[in-house]
């Protein structure tokens, strides 16, 4: 029944296709001039399916996603959960970096709102050079499987990645095949966080979910397969949502460092380092999707519209997950915190970037565009080194949706190549900022000092505005009620 539901739900998408087609062949659609057919119809079709009202209900979007994916192939996968220990504290640090960032107009932290810490449960993964395309794993015990994929292990990268889904959907079984490829890039193994999801765990227990897993990393449990990773060997990695929870952690690390403050974890008082750096694909920064490209970029991207947003979550089912009790905007966050600089890294202070390791940014063309170069902006103003590459006409994270494109390739090849840089040669790093064009792959360099089109007062103004409309339609000269 559910695959006959499949069936007639992309049967009905032929009209849209053949439309997009013929458009493309003529050479009467913005995207043609750019994009090649596959994408473009492709991103038609996404959007469709994503803007198509009703809405499933948010329990029956998780559970869609919510799969065991067979392992098999050229990849090494081992299940491992960190533990809650005895004695730790990691609520309290996450609750004194939000304290630590709080300004006047964004509220505190009510201390008996945090979550408790849990297990947070991940994959190793590693790439199985000598596989075959159908092999199945051998039938080991998940601490030999670790063992195995080690054996293979060229480098001493270990990518700590947050996957993407809007905190909403996805786990680390959806991203086997980038974290496979990931791996085999640059030598080393992938760490793939499972964090809770919103919006039954709103912020801030993502944020925890991912410190746990960074000090489980630095300090392992008696029972962990890994020996303690240096902090100078560890890239934050994540696309979409999970890049936005990379840009947290890290700014969680600053403050708690401009605090002089410890965690603690497994009984002892411990230092947080940073990390080698931060490899981000399309990063989400802005929680609200106020920026002007969430409007002036729909013809390249799938991401509904937040004309199409408002009609979506205006027609989605109500179950247990979703709306909220008390009512909340945002699925991710309580309205007073939308503005913190941990649930919107965009809007994080002046200055509070600076000592943040090396940072890698790529996006298209695409809703979040604007925030992103804002973003690659606000790191490099304060001294922080920035890779930044704009893909023309690309569509949101292109390169988990397209894998096997030339232009996924180049931005693999940029992705882990940063990667191998921050560890292996850190003093090499340099900023740099480019557009890559869609069909040549040729670089255009990029002026840091004009590469965002608004400032971060602009986008603060939206922002606010936005809630305090609550979800709104964008009318091209100003937020207007929905």
């Amino acid at each position: 029944m559910v695959q006959l539901s499949i069936i007639l739900a992309v049967l009905s998408k032929v009209p849209l296709a053949s439309k997009v087609a013929l458009l493309h062949m003529l050479r009467m659609s913005e995207a043609s001039k750019y994009q090649t057919l596959r994408v473009e119809l492709s991103v038609a079709v996404i959007r469709s399916f994503l803007a198509a009202t009703p809405a499933p209900s948010m329990t029956t979007l998780q559970s869609f996603f919510a799969i065991d994916i067979p392992v098999k192939g050229k990849i090494w996968i081992s299940k491992y959960s960190v533990p809650v220990p005895a004695e730790s504290d990691v609520a309290g640090a996450v609750a004194r970096a939000i304290d630590g960032l709080s300004t006047p107009e964004i509220a505190k932290m009510d201390r008996s709102r945090m979550p408790e810490p849990v297990p947070v449960a991940a994959e190793w993964t590693g790439y199985r050079a000598n596989a075959k395309d159908d092999s199945d794993p051998p039938a080991l015990p998940e601490k030999e499987l670790y063992a195995e994929m080690m054996k293979e292990v060229k480098t001493p990268v270990t990518v700590l990645y947050f996957h993407g889904g809007a905190y909403c959907i996805m786990e680390p079984s959806n991203y086997r095949p980038l974290n496979q490829k990931l791996a085999k890039l640059t030598g080393g193994r992938c760490y793939s966080v499972s964090y809770r999801l919103a919006p039954q765990n709103p912020f801030p227990a993502a944020l925890m979910d991912a410190l746990s897993s960074y000090l489980g990393l630095l300090y392992p449990a008696p029972d962990a397969f890994h020996e303690p990773v240096r902090p100078e060997h560890i890239v934050l990695c994540g696309d979409s949502a999970g890049a936005h929870l990379s840009m947290a952690l890290v700014q969680t690390l600053l403050e708690l460092k401009r605090q002089g403050a410890q965690v603690l974890w497994q009984g002892q008082q411990r230092d947080v380092p940073l990390p080698a750096g931060m490899a981000m694909n399309s990063p989400w920064a802005d929680i609200t999707v106020s920026s002007p490209s969430c409007k002036s970029n729909a013809a390249f991207d799938y991401l509904p519209t937040l004309e199409q947003q408002v009609d979506v979550e205006a027609g989605r089912p109500a179950c247990a997950a979703w709306p909220a009790n008390p009512p909340r905007t945002t699925m991710y966050a309580e309205d007073r915190l939308v503005m913190h600089p941990l649930v919107s890294p965009l809007l994080a202070p002046a200055g509070s970037w600076a000592g943040a390791p090396p940072a890698y940014i790529c996006t298209g063309w695409e809703l979040v565009a604007d925030e992103d170069k804002l973003t690659a902006t606000r790191l490099h103003e304060d001294g922080v080194p920035v890779v930044f590459e704009e893909y023309e006409a690309m569509p949101h994270i292109f390169a988990v949706v397209f894998p096997d494109i030339d232009v996924t390739r180049r931005c693999m090849d940029g992705w882990a190549g940063f990667i191998n840089r921050v560890v292996e040669a850190p003093a090499a790093v340099r900023s740099s900022f480019v557009t890559i064009k869609a069909k040549t792959l040729a670089e255009v360099d990029l002026d840091p000092d004009t590469l965002a089109p608004y400032d971060l007062d602009y986008f603060r103004e939206r922002v606010k505005v936005r809630l305090q409309m609550g979800w709104v339609r964008d009318s091209g000269l100003g937020l207007v009620k929905a």
